[in-house]
Formats: structure tokens, C-alpha cells, sequence
């Protein structure tokens, strides 16, 4: 196991080769695309790394990625910290090469001659992780001032139902 800096490229058929595990932890402010995403841009990203090979000897990458990140709740539009985990299991293949003999289960990464670019592929990951709408939980969410519940108007008190006819029937044993 590397524990330090991770490096940006890396060619993941070599590190599965030795067994190599990547660990360390990164600023979130060099994820230029997440901190679009996020309100923050402060805070750090632990990252661990495992590159191995399978049964059949097909490079495998397993990434473990975590990070607390601050997002505008949806409900109240007051700062929420959210902790976000992301695990992930890639098949590492050539560029065009043929991916339905691959085991169920794994995310495939094509890599071509260039080295993998590690901090994009983490990046990308944060980024599914993100959830659609960011909110407190419900009981530490305050609403907004003036955003009380309305009063129902007289015309909603005085309206009935239009199917109370139909539960009338279904009660009627006679029908």
C-alpha cells in the first residue's frame, strides 16, 4: 500500500500487475467540475485505490472515495454538509475491445495507450455521488421565513369531494 500524494496519471495494467493500493487524500478544491457543483470549496477528498487482476486476469480497479461537502439545502436554502461515499468496481479494457465476456458487476473503464488520468476518473465518480437534491434531514430543516403552510380557503373547506358518490356506492350492500 502508497500512502501519500496520489498521482494524477498512472498506468493501472502495471499497478495490477504488482498489487499496488493507492491511499491518500487530496484537496477538494483541485476538482474544478465538483466545486461547480457544490457551494464550497473547501475540505479534502480520501481516496483509496486497489488495482489488481481477477479470475481472468482482467485488470480491476477498486476505488473507496469519500468527502464532506457543503451544498445549498433545497428545502430551507441554508448550507447542508453532506458526507458522500462512493465505491466503485472497474474492468480496465482497450479501446474497442469486447466487454461481454466481462463479469456482471463491474463499471468499464477503456484505457488506451495513455496513461489513465486517475484525478478525473475520481472526479467523475464524486460527481454521480452528488445527490439530485441536497437537503438537512426533515428535523433539523427550518423553512424559510414566509413560507408557512397556507390557510385553506373557505372554497376548499365548503368543496366536496367529487368521488364521495362512488364511497357512498361501495358502502351500499344493495348495489
Amino acid at each position: 500500500m502508497l500512502n501519500g500524494p496520489i498521482p494524477p496519471h498512472v498506468d493501472p495494467r502495471k499497478l495490477a500487475d504488482r498489487g499496488t493500493t493507492l491511499k491518500g487524500e487530496m484537496p477538494l478544491a483541485g476538482f474544478t467540475r465538483l466545486c461547480e457543483a457544490i457551494a464550497e470549496g473547501s475540505g479534502t477528498v480520501r481516496a483509496e485505490l486497489e488495482f489488481d487482476r481477477d479470475e481472468q486476469h482482467t485488470v480491476v480497479i477498486r476505488s473507496s472515495l469519500d468527502v464532506d461537502v457543503k451544498m445549498e439545502c433545497q428545502r430551507c436554502l441554508e448550507l447542508v454538509t453532506l458526507p458522500i461515499h462512493s465505491e466503485c468496481e472497474y474492468a480496465v479494457v482497450r479501446e474497442s475491445a469486447n466487454t461481454q465476456s466481462l463479469p456482471k458487476g463491474y463499471d468499464v473503464l477503456e484505457v488506451g495507450e495513455d496513461p489513465l488520468d486517475l484525478l478525473e476518473l475520481i472526479e467523475e465518480e464524486l460527481l454521480l455521488a452528488l445527490p439530485i437534491v441536497p437537503a438537512h434531514a426533515p428535523e433539523d430543516c427550518q423553512q424559510p421565513a414566509g413560507l408557512e403552510e397556507p390557510e385553506p380557503s373557505e372554497d376548499e373547506v365548503t368543496r366536496s369531494n367529487p368521488f364521495s358518490v362512488l364511497a357512498q356506492l361501495k358502502r351500499d350492500p344493495n348495489v
